[in-house]
């Protein structure tokens, strides 16, 4: 399987709620999902999730929350 294999290239893709997940490269985008600019092997698409997944929350959660906050 493809997403067992460190040999294999991998891309970052981004879903509207901006969680990301990696995907083999040469697999089609699944509905709902878009591609970043990062491509390369596991370790090097983990490293750009990791950087760039700061918050884990849902997009809307952070949204609803950031409201809630405000209103108080």
């Amino acid at each position: 399987m493809a997403f067992d294999r460190d040999d294999a290239t991998f891309k970052v893709l981004v879903n509207h709620e901006l969680q990301y997940s990696l995907w083999p490269d040469g697999k089609a985008v699944p509905a709902g999902w878009r591609e970043t600019q990062q491509r390369g092997s596991k370790a090097e698409c983990l490293a750009y999730v990791e950087r760039e997944w700061v918050d884990m929350r849902p997009l809307s959660l952070r949204q609803a929350m950031s409201g809630q906050a405000a209103e108080q």
